[in-house]
């Protein structure tokens, strides 16, 4: 028995009576003008009033989203007058966060000799690199180069991307995926052993290298593996966030302040070099969006960084996935792949009705997803009022035959199978979900940034997508951004002579929160979403 009511079962029927023929067409991608009208019409990145301007610090005057501001104008855990006179642990590299970004980082320092530190703010390997699906870019075809690869990143981050991080992210990506397989990654290969390699949305080759719909799973398995391979050379902390960078008098990092989330306790890691891969902030909640990121996602990075004086960019830009689940309510928001859509599935409105080429950037395909239940008024409504549309999976057996869905989907057969809904037969309501934090603190192509001793990698960066990300990037990302900030890390404490640990910063802070008339009941960075229901 199907597990959609029945009130959904008849737009499923029309689903059913066009896909013979749809399956036949072929829907046209956007214009470049067409683009841009849908996404100044429908993207919520265009909805001026959901935006603020930052009031204080380095990047004052930087629109964006309110949520975002709030958190970062907060107040900081702790005062000037913290004791940081004896340091709980020393280290020469301390990498905050436990994703593929801060994993990698931490394997590269190690293999140049520093002594590293991770602290995680929940277990090692809870973090989005864990929850991406699809796959990793790298142009290592014959037919393929990183100069494609790159005007295919340009392009599709409406040519605001750095192009220095862009070079460097793909010329550093075939080498990323052998570093990946050398250490244990399982990718898919074909029988005579070369890699599988699919399409994304936005991507003019096929380059798309995965492991099953669970790569970035099985990446940060490989990753954590290794680093626990290590363990007398990487120590790992779990449940200890970072709450604040320190610096020394000379304005060079020293470390940070973490607590302990069981007991509270506040503890000084000195460092010579802290490398900064907290991930983005989608428990935030922009605009009221579901999200697909795991529960820590609260743009911790970015708050601690910018109150040492490193600037942002790019903040005015999130991606939301244009296929998040809709329905059922349990698992509203979470990610259905863009290899859905790779394989063949088409989007289609309540009337069974093709509306927007399958593979479409992501912000043009979720904003075309947002006029068709908005302005159009053609999506499907779950009884819990959650607007939607069809994905339809069933087409893909229907192009590359039975049993592809679950050999290649296997996770995401299993999401929906807990539910009654067979995703063989059946299509998938969906609809966009925020996914990705496009900007963050800036950074330069080694990962080092403007403040002496400070690395960025991952998502907590901005600039490397411009405007917009393309699948299969952020695996990419990380992996390369996280290898260069470990090597340049691990150079720089060689040559790094560290003065008296300070937090003279944080009262600079709260005199330029008073002096600009910030009021704020926040205590940032707020480390876990607050979820309690309230009369």
């Amino acid at each position: 028995m199907s597990g959609y009511p029945s009130e959904m079962q008849d737009s499923i029927r029309q689903v059913e009576s066009t896909r013979t023929r749809r399956i036949k067409e072929t829907f046209p991608a956007m214009s470049l003008e067409e683009r841009n009208e849908i996404l100044e019409g429908f993207h919520p990145d265009y909805k001026d009033e959901t935006f603020h301007a930052v009031q204080v610090g380095v990047s004052k005057g930087q629109r964006m989203p309110i949520e975002m501001a709030r958190v970062l104008e907060g107040r900081p855990h702790v005062g000037p007058d913290f004791d940081l006179g004896e340091a709980e642990i020393e280290t020469d590299v301390l990498v905050i966060g436990g994703g593929g970004a801060g994993a990698s980082a931490a394997l590269l320092a190690q293999e140049q000799g520093a002594q590293v530190i991770l602290v995680t703010k929940l277990r090692f390997g809870d973090a989005n690199t864990m929850m991406a699906q699809g796959g990793i870019q790298a142009a290592d075809r014959p037919e393929d180069s990183p100069a494609i690869h790159y005007l295919d990143v340009i392009g599709g981050g409406h040519f605001t991307n750095d192009p220095d991080l862009v070079e460097a992210l793909v010329i550093d990506a075939p080498l990323a995926i052998k570093w990946l397989e050398d250490l244990g990654m399982m990718f898919d290969k074909e029988p005579d052993g070369t890699m599988v390699e699919a399409h994304g949305g936005g991507t003019s080759r096929k380059r798309m290298h995965s492991a099953r719909d669970y790569s970035g799973a099985e990446i940060m398995r490989t990753l954590r593996d290794e680093v626990r391979n290590r363990e007398s050379d990487i120590r790992v902390i779990e449940f200890a966030p970072a709450i604040e960078l320190v610096l020394d008098e000379k304005g060079q990092i020293s470390g940070a302040v973490i607590v302990n989330l069981e007991t509270g306790a506040k503890h000084f890691i000195k460092a010579k070099a802290v490398v900064l891969a907290t991930g983005g902030g989608g428990r935030l909640h922009f605009q009221g969006f579901p999200t697909t990121n795991h529960h820590g996602a609260t743009a911790d990075g970015v708050v601690l960084a910018y109150r040492v004086g490193a600037p942002l960019g790019f903040l005015e830009s999130m991606q939301y996935h244009p296929t998040g689940a809709a329905f059922p309510e349990q698992i509203v928001g979470l990610l259905v792949t863009e290899k859905v859509r790779g394989l063949g599935a088409q989007p289609v409105n309540k009337l069974g009705e093709q509306f927007v080429y399958p593979l479409e950037p992501r912000d043009v395909e979720a904003a075309a997803l947002i006029r068709e239940c908005s302005e159009r008024d053609m999506g499907i409504v779950t009884p819990t009022g959650q607007p939607g549309v069809w994905l339809d999976s069933p087409m893909i057996e229907m192009i590359h035959g039975p049993g592809t869905i679950e050999s290649a989907l296997p996770a995401m057969v299993r999401q929906f199978a807990r539910f009654n809904i067979d995703i063989t037969q059946e299509p998938i309501l969906i609809y966009p979900t925020l996914h990705y934090q496009n900007g963050g603190v800036c950074l330069n192509a080694d990962s080092s940034t403007e403040i002496p001793g400070l690395f960025i990698a991952g998502e907590v960066s901005g600039g490397v997508h411009g405007h917009n990300r393309l699948m299969g990037n952020s695996l990419l990302e990380i992996t390369v951004f996280g290898r260069r900030a470990g090597l340049s890390a691990a150079a720089y404490v060689q040559q790094v002579t560290l003065g008296k640990p300070t937090l003279a910063h944080v009262a600079a802070w709260n005199r330029a929160l008073d002096e600009a008339g910030v009021e704020t009941d926040v205590t940032s960075p707020i480390l876990l979403p607050d979820y309690t229901r309230r009369v």
